[in-house]
């Protein structure tokens, strides 16, 4: 599993990534406001079909704040996979704007709860805003890194994420905190960018930029060995769409087991 990148200093990189979101956060503010994955934090804030807003059902965020919805930086909508049930305690991955636990907090209704953490600040701050707008009372959103998750072991029943697995630059990490807090049967969907097997790392940095979703993301392999390396089982990575040569917005499934194995 690849777990280093083609930058010297990964505090620098994930400075590059927080700047980007806040710049995400303050634009999804604005009444012309939108975003996706786009390739420099300086950069003009586009809709792009492949990121973002476009891969919901306008008919799931009707009732959603606006700034939920233009804050979206995926490149998928994992709250449409995850299978959600009434009950469940929900964990989304670098939640940013909200709209994946928003949803989330829907399906799982008044006796589950929906979790979102991200490192950014002004994405948090929005969060927790389009929350009280929409009426949600079942979220709440907690500051911390993916690497590093701010919660107990086993207390979660299923962990989402949508296009952020990628900007870590240090995956395995990621992926074992996610195995620590998901209880016995919990499950993983996510949605990510994740490279085809004979696409290099080299070849993912030539074809789009980290903070871009492009230059970090993982193979297939690499990411299903990865899952298996955590603990996981049941691992599938499956392709949706196109987001760069070679590259692709994928569903990442994997399940905890319910007892440990000899």
């Amino acid at each position: 599993m690849t777990t280093t990148t083609h930058h010297s200093d990964d505090a620098d990189l994930r400075e590059q990534v927080r700047a980007r979101y806040a710049d995400a956060a303050r634009a999804a503010s604005e009444p012309n406001g939108a975003s996706c994955c786009a390739p420099s934090p300086a950069a003009a804030i586009e809709v792009d079909d492949r990121f973002g807003a476009a891969l919901y059902d306008s008919a799931s965020t009707t009732d959603l704040p606006a700034a939920a919805v233009l804050a979206s930086l995926g490149c998928g909508n994992p709250t449409a996979v995850a299978d959600l049930h009434p009950g469940e305690r929900v964990l989304d991955l670098g939640s940013g704007g909200g709209i994946d636990v928003l949803l989330s907090a829907r399906r799982v209704g008044p006796t589950g709860f929906a979790y979102g953490v991200d490192m950014t600040g002004e994405m948090l701050d929005l969060a927790r805003t389009n929350a009280t707008a929409a009426g949600v009372s079942n979220v709440e959103f907690r500051e911390g890194t993916i690497e590093a998750l701010p919660f107990d072991d086993a207390s979660i029943d299923v962990v989402i994420s949508n296009c952020v697995v990628n900007l870590s630059t240090d995956k395995p990490a990621v992926l074992a905190e996610t195995y620590r807090v998901l209880a016995p049967g919990g499950r993983v969907g996510i949605s990510d960018v994740v490279a085809e097997d004979d696409v290099t790392p080299d070849q993912r940095a030539e074809r789009g930029s980290y903070v871009g979703c492009i230059a970090g993301a993982l193979s297939r392999g690499e990411y299903l060995e990865g899952l298996a390396a955590a603990g996981f089982t049941d691992a599938s990575v499956d392709f949706t769409h196109e987001v760069a040569p070679g590259l692709h917005g994928a569903i990442v499934k994997a399940t905890k087991p319910t007892a440990q194995t000899s």
